[in-house]
């Protein structure tokens, strides 16, 4: 099948997600030269349509397509949101084994979101009629050949390193102007606080970057301070700014200090920071600032240093981790004994014991990848 075929055939299609899925799918296997599911995978063990998972929840759900090591894609009707399609992916994740590309599809546009490990996340969106575009098919090729394509050329480590720089620059700039470095020291971690906070939701969508903007225009950068101060200002205890309203942020960061006084050049740095993509910036980012911000004579007075991963996991792992893996341990062997049986019962208490331990989990922030990657390959369902 050609582009140009496969856009004639689909582009007057309206019918349900039920009813165009599989077919649809079908079709991209032909225009990109990929054996479809049942081809590939007679026995569905590692590429087919319907794969079924639990969700974060413990509820049982499917994926409309799943192969391993490459995708999960999820189907919607024509001009449906795509974005819930893949929040709803993302809650199967660890029981598709962590594909590292989310596709949701509804037809007319097809939207792959990376997921990598350490690699920040990117987001590809191919409208139907730029399938005949080389480049755009190209992207669609890899999704089934060479998902490595589509990895984001920086590690997450090396995207948060460039912050750091970025933000370091700024503090040499403000502390020429004789600024003291403990107050330099807050101030940008105020900054670096509102990207992170606008690109998870907590800030309203573009508000920090439509304001840093707005402040390029012109001589507006004069009026940096003053606009920052109403940031924060609402930041600290809750409020409106213009026509958006700020959320209360407690812990103290926005409490009491005003920002500090910023030239046309200060201003263009936080724009171009305002570039990358915070969610995907390691929050290591905070130790790593303060730790440059302090001169070493001053960090040793008030006994402040970043702690590395490494020395961190010496003391997660014996406290935390061997303690939760142990618990594991005696909770699959719970859970194979009744998945053995066979039974309808007997599968319906593995499933709840194996939830429950996924809710055992779901409290802990930090990164529990050995236990996580062995409850996402058991399968329940082959009992």
């Amino acid at each position: 099948m050609t582009p140009h075929e496969f856009i004639r055939k689909w582009k007057p299609v309206e019918l349900t997600e039920r009813a165009a899925a599989q077919e649809h799918f079908i079709d991209l296997c032909r225009l990109v030269d990929h054996p479809t599911p049942a081809e590939a995978d007679p026995t569905g063990e590692d590429y087919c349509f319907e794969k079924g998972a639990l969700k974060s929840s413990g509820n049982p759900g499917f994926a409309d397509v799943w192969k391993r090591g490459h995708f999960a894609f999820e189907y919607k009707k024509k001009k449906k949101n795509l974005g819930e399609a893949l929040k709803q992916l993302s809650q199967y994740a660890w029981n598709l084994e962590s594909p590292p590309l989310n596709v949701a599809c509804d037809t007319n546009t097809i939207r792959i979101v990376t997921a990598f490990n350490n690699t920040p996340s990117r987001t590809f969106e191919i409208k139907l009629d730029q399938l005949a575009d080389p480049e755009q098919f190209a992207i669609l090729h890899a999704v089934f050949h060479e998902p490595n394509k589509l990895r984001a050329a920086m590690t997450r480590a090396q995207l948060t390193r460039e912050a750091a720089d970025k933000f370091s620059g700024l503090s040499m700039r403000l502390q020429s102007r004789g600024h003291a470095p403990e107050i330099v020291a807050h101030f940008i971690m105020q900054l670096v606080f509102c990207f992170f906070a606008e690109d998870v939701r907590l800030l309203p969508e573009g508000f920090f970057r439509k304001a840093l903007k707005q402040l390029q225009i012109g001589n507006n950068w004069r009026h940096a301070k003053a606009m920052l101060d109403d940031v924060f200002d609402a930041m600290a205890k809750g409020g409106r700014v213009g026509l958006d309203f700020i959320a209360h942020f407690n812990g103290g960061l926005f409490d009491g200090q005003k920002a500090l006084p910023l030239d046309q050049d200060d201003v263009a740095l936080l724009v171009a920071a305002g570039s990358m993509q915070w969610a995907e910036i390691d929050p290591s980012i905070f130790g790593t600032l303060f730790e440059r911000f302090l001169d070493p004579a001053k960090r040793k007075q008030i006994g402040a240093h970043y702690t590395d991963e490494g020395k961190i996991r010496q003391i997660v792992d014996p406290v935390v981790m061997a303690p939760l893996e142990a618990e594991w341990l005696q909770a699959k062997a719970e859970i194979e004994k009744f998945a053995k049986r066979g039974t309808k019962p007997g599968l319906k208490t593995a499933t709840e014991l194996q939830s429950r331990f996924i809710e055992r989990l779901a409290p802990c922030a930090f990164s529990i990848p050995p236990v996580a990657r062995e409850i996402s390959c058991m399968s329940l369902s082959s009992a």
